[in-house]
């Protein structure tokens, strides 16, 4: 008797990991999302995900396209989106749907930052003085004595605003 086919009783099986069809269909469709997402960008936003020149290719094709050609040319996308590793694609979209929540977290750090710069005065001028040695110690004093004045006197904030945007320029465009 022969053991053609058969492998011998010491020898280690691959373990065989069955795909389901309906998987394999919802793997397709993810990609082909993917690829919706390249097309609905702006020509700045897609040349900073990282694409192989075929991709790029259809993906500027599909953005002309319209109707049914635009349909067919998603599904090629998504069919040469299977040949190409998508995680650098997909965290380069991540990055950029996600830019818009760093810069508000950004901001209401700096709001929080002035609210204790006028709380604490000359203690939190000499951190930012730290963190920042060209910046003009006189002029922050100066803002926050006349934005403490304000308050007291209930005008408007025009000194609040003037901090904001000094921290703004100190902190966000280095």
């Amino acid at each position: 008797m022969s053991r053609k086919n058969q492998k011998a009783p010491w020898e280690e099986e691959e373990e065989i990991i069955w795909v389901s069809k309906s998987e394999m269909k919802r793997d397709m469709e993810a990609l082909q999302k993917v690829g919706e997402e390249l097309v609905e960008l702006k020509p700045n936003a897609l040349a900073k995900i990282p694409l192989d020149e075929d991709l790029l290719e259809a993906v500027k094709d599909a953005q002309r396209f319209k109707n049914e050609a635009r349909r067919r040319q998603l599904q090629r996308i998504g069919k040469l989106m299977r040949q190409v590793d998508v995680e650098p694609i997909q965290a380069a979209l991540d990055m950029l749907r996600n830019k818009h929540s760093q810069a508000t977290v950004a901001l209401k750090k700096l709001e929080q930052k002035r609210d204790k710069l006028i709380e604490n005065g000359d203690s939190m001028i000499n951190a930012i003085m730290v963190d920042h040695p060209d910046a003009d110690r006189q002029r922050l004093r100066q803002l926050v004595r006349q934005a403490n004045k304000e308050k007291a006197q209930n005008k408007p904030a025009k000194a609040y605003r003037e901090i904001f945007q000094y921290l703004k320029t100190l902190y966000l465009e280095d």
